[in-house]
């Protein structure tokens, strides 16, 4: 026996397994001629060169997985005389298949019900014939690619099929309400990352099974359809960074009970948040933010017990509200850029999850709270250990690579900036030593930079800009060594600048202003009698943060053009 091969008693071999092996090299055209093999997997290893057209063209493997290889070339075109193959799984995703996909191919594989192509680089247009050969097929998935026309109406003749994904291409046109009409078992549809436009149809109400819905990043415009409503198993609505425009309160949200993941950011809606939106118990992560949606934040958020992600930035006024306190599983709360004011309250350390909290872009006031700094995962590696390991994937992302599209793959941020907060930095503020980004630029702090943030060993962006922070930089700084990006221009700052560490990589951006620093890279040293004049303030808050691109385009909300 051959580990991974699998024999009847006759020595006939039936099934190749070696998935992860290490395997180098080319797939051998032979292996397509074994009469009774039913099963090749040879996925997740290093194979290089063509996928050989004998395994497409077998008589007997019904199940071909070659995913996660090196595999590139052209998929070679079955003669339109190939009788129908016994083919029900291919698997070719994560490879470097190039050019055109088969078109007459498909018309061989009668029994098709599974076709996995995403993660390669093919291009033109998707066939036709999927449905027309193979009247059981369920799932087909041609994400991250390079498609583009249509989507072909002769895929409403899929009646069976499940899952629709074929987001990451450069597909375009309009979403045929005729033909998804027909898709009555379709459970996910994935158009999003394309370049769709039109209205969603409103017989999307009639795919009554459909439990995710990803039309992101498209240029579809319109009103939200009512019918939407009818789609009662829907648990995912991601529909953000379009043209839809319109008042949500034409969709019924208390019909969708299942819903879990409501995405709705960089869109045109008007008016307030509807009401039912509150009866979607089950919501763990809502995003509403960079709309024109107005007026006070409803009490009835805090009954969402399951909520773990809030983004409500748009033109929302009134103080930071109480209810938030009851959102006790919150993990990650975005209310910056609205119109708060008021001071930040008490409880926000009895929120025992949070690790990022944005209320940046607002008119917030007051002294910063000690119980800011007492924010349990923020003090300690072991609290955030307890973090549910069940934690959702947000519909948050940057293109292919995913960085950050797990909750606790996060950073780890405070972000005040923007604001009107006065007083001293708490002293505390080093105890918060699970920080990544501290952010308290462009407020009217004053006093010194307290010693215990050269504490915080795994801050990698620090900015204090635009305050009146006086005293000296401390010089312990320099020992943060993860910190790539630090700011403290516009203070009144004095003293020398430390140097070693990462500190002689900052720009002299990062400290003018300050006129009273010294160090040769500010052009006058120390003990020089020459002291440059201090820079003009800025009078505007910034709206947008060049650091916050090093590792946060996927979350913070006052970039332009986030990629979630």
């Amino acid at each position: 026996m051959w580990e991974g091969i699998t024999c009847r008693q006759d020595g006939t071999v039936t099934a190749v397994f070696l998935p992860s092996k290490g395997l180098q090299g080319h797939i051998s055209q032979s292996l397509g001629v074994l009469t009774g093999l039913q099963y090749l997997n040879l996925s997740h290893n290093s194979l290089s060169g063509g996928l050989p057209p004998e395994l497409m063209s077998s008589s007997s493997i019904t199940i071909l997985d070659v995913s996660f290889n090196q595999l590139n070339g052209t998929l070679q075109e079955l003669p339109s005389s190939t009788p129908a193959r016994p083919l029900q799984v291919l698997n070719i995703s994560s490879n470097s298949f190039t050019g055109q996909f088969p078109s007459t191919t498909w018309k061989a594989m009668a029994n098709l019900i599974a076709l996995n192509a995403s993660k390669n680089r093919f291009t033109g247009q998707i066939p036709t014939h999927f449905c027309n050969s193979s009247p059981s097929f369920t799932v087909l998935e041609l994400s991250f690619n390079k498609f583009s026309g249509s989507i072909p109406p002769s895929l409403g003749n899929c009646s069976k099929l499940r899952e629709l994904r074929a987001g990451y291409n450069n597909l375009s046109g309009a979403i045929d309400g005729t033909h998804i009409t027909n898709l009555r078992n379709l459970v996910v549809l994935h158009l999003g990352w394309n370049n769709f436009g039109g209205k969603i149809p409103v017989s999307i109400g009639q795919l009554k099974k459909l439990e995710e819905l990803h039309l992101a990043y498209n240029n579809m415009s319109g009103e939200l359809p009512s019918a939407l409503s009818n789609c009662t198993n829907l648990i995912t609505i991601d529909l953000k960074s379009n043209h839809f425009s319109g008042k949500l309160t034409k969709v019924n949200f208390s019909n969708l009970p299942n819903l879990r993941i409501l995405d709705l950011w960089l869109n045109n809606f008007t008016g307030e948040v509807p009401e039912s939106i509150y009866s979607c118990s089950n919501l763990i992560a809502l995003r509403l933010s960079s709309n024109n949606l107005h007026g006070q934040l409803s009490s009835r958020i805090g009954n969402l017990k399951y909520l773990s992600f809030l983004s409500l930035g748009c033109n929302f006024s009134g103080r930071i509200p109480v209810w938030i306190s009851r959102a006790v599983n919150l993990q990650m709360l975005f209310l910056c850029g609205n119109r708060l004011t008021g001071s930040i309250p008490g409880w926000i350390s009895s929120l025992s999850h949070l690790f990022y909290m944005d209320v940046s872009s607002n008119s917030l006031t007051g002294e910063i709270p000690l119980t800011l700094t007492e924010m349990p995962v923020l003090k300690s590696t072991d609290n955030a250990t307890h973090l549910d390991p069940t934690v959702f994937e947000l519909p948050v992302y940057n293109g292919p690579a995913l960085q950050y599209r797990v909750v606790t793959s996060f950073p780890a941020v405070l972000n005040l900036s923007n604001n009107n907060f006065t007083g001293v930095i708490p002293t505390q503020i080093g105890q918060l030593k699970v920080l990544a980004v501290l952010d308290f630029s462009f407020n009217k702090l004053s006093g010194q930079i307290p010693q215990s943030v050269c504490n915080l060993a795994n801050l990698q962006v620090l900015d204090l800009s635009s305050n009146n922070l006086t005293g000296a930089i401390p010089a312990a700084l320099n020992t943060l060594h993860f910190l790539s990006a630090f700011n403290i221009s516009n203070n009144d700052l004095e003293g020398p600048i430390p140097s070693g560490g990462q500190f002689d990589t900052f720009q002299n951006s990062s400290f003018s202003g300050n006129p009273k620093l010294c160090v040769s890279m500010l052009t006058h040293k120390c003990d020089s009698a020459s002291i440059p004049p201090p820079s003009t303030k800025e009078t505007t808050k910034p709206r947008y943060k060049k650091y916050f691109r090093i590792f946060l385009t996927a979350v913070q909300c006052s970039l332009p053009g986030l990629l979630w």
